[in-house]
């Protein structure tokens, strides 16, 4: 026999030997909900848009100052008076006008940046997801010892191992140098900037372990009944169900790698300009055409050149930022 919690779910009373028995129903009185006034509304949408002129003033003041000519580019204009292409020109061994282009090999730094970013990225994900799961998911002795020492190397600064590493690329270059069979691998070239990424990195490791331990172990365990090893599992189950941290990790790391000015000004310095990542030519751009530099200033090249430095990371957020709001949410959730 059915129970009934409240008065509201019992079933309507019929009297006994009636015929044609019509249940009450209970109309209840429409009630206009409360709605919030334009007056208690408008605060909140003028904090909003000042604080979204305050955001987007800058990038607005670049955008423009891309587009001025070398006497217009400090005016505080939203428009530019005399529209000027500061990019690329015709070559011409005495210009009158200074191309960005054409004095520096830009293509070179944003083609070299793009692909270490890309690279590093997609390193530093795997193998951080690599371990991850292996600490989410596989039971070992010292297993909370290990993940605490790994956990402890995030609070140290990147300043005090950067000698230390620097005198590991050292050697590692002397040892290929003398063996002319090997490629060389150390300082003075581009491998010190991608290539630590294949060992992980302590906070995506931490990061992607907290979202594998929110996937259920009956999938893992369902999948050792139909005989998948740990690597299929892995790339079946882990992978595809972590697909917003995994973006998140990427994110961030591209961002990283594109931004980051101290590893290549340590390890490149020397090198052609060729060689260069954006961060680097752009400091490079910078002392050369500033007041400072000893010759005209040409602002209007380094702003063109900022221009160049931001608008991909602005184009990434762009694309991925519904995964990026999801890996967020998600990890948010998890705590």
């Amino acid at each position: 026999m059915a129970t009934y919690g409240g008065q509201e779910n019992a079933p309507p009373f019929v009297e006994v030997g009636a015929t044609n028995p019509m249940p009450q129903v209970v109309r209840r009185r429409w009630r206009p909900q409360p709605s919030i006034s334009w007056l208690k509304q408008a605060p909140f949408v003028a904090l909003l848009i000042l604080l979204s002129i305050l955001f987007l003033y800058p990038f607005e003041w670049l955008l423009s100052a891309s587009f001025k000519n070398r006497q217009d580019v400090l005016d505080n204009t939203f428009l530019p008076h005399r529209w000027s292409w500061n990019f690329t020109g015709p070559n011409n061994p005495q210009p009158h006008k200074q191309y960005l282009f054409n004095v520096e090999p830009v293509a070179h730094w944003m083609f070299n940046s793009i692909w270490i970013s890309v690279l590093g990225a997609a390193l530093v994900t795997f193998s951080s997801a690599l371990i991850a799961f292996a600490f989410a998911y596989f039971r070992f002795p010292l297993r909370g010892f290990l993940f605490a020492i790994l956990l402890g190397t995030m609070m140290l600064p990147g300043e005090v191992t950067m000698i230390p590493v620097y005198l590991l690329w050292h050697k590692i270059g002397n040892f290929t140098t003398v063996h002319s069979w090997l490629p060389h691998i150390g300082t003075g070239t581009q491998y010190p900037l991608w290539v630590p990424n294949m060992f992980g990195s302590a906070f995506y490791i931490f990061l992607q372990r907290q979202f594998f331990l929110g996937i259920p172990r009956d999938y893992f365990e369902a999948a050792r009944i139909d005989g998948d090893g740990y690597f299929s599992m892995f790339r079946r189950i882990a992978l595809p169900l972590a697909k917003p941290a995994l973006i998140v990790c990427f994110i961030f790391e591209v961002q990283a790698k594109w931004f980051d000015l101290i590893t290549p000004l340590i390890y490149l310095a020397g090198q052609k300009a060729a060689a260069f990542t954006v961060p680097l030519g752009m400091k490079i751009l910078v002392d050369r055409y500033n007041l400072a530099g000893g010759s005209i200033p040409e602002y209007q090249l380094i702003v063109a050149g900022t221009l160049l430095m931001v608008l991909p990371m602005i184009l990434l957020f762009a694309c991925f930022q519904k995964y990026f709001i999801r890996g967020i949410a998600t990890q948010g959730r998890k705590g």
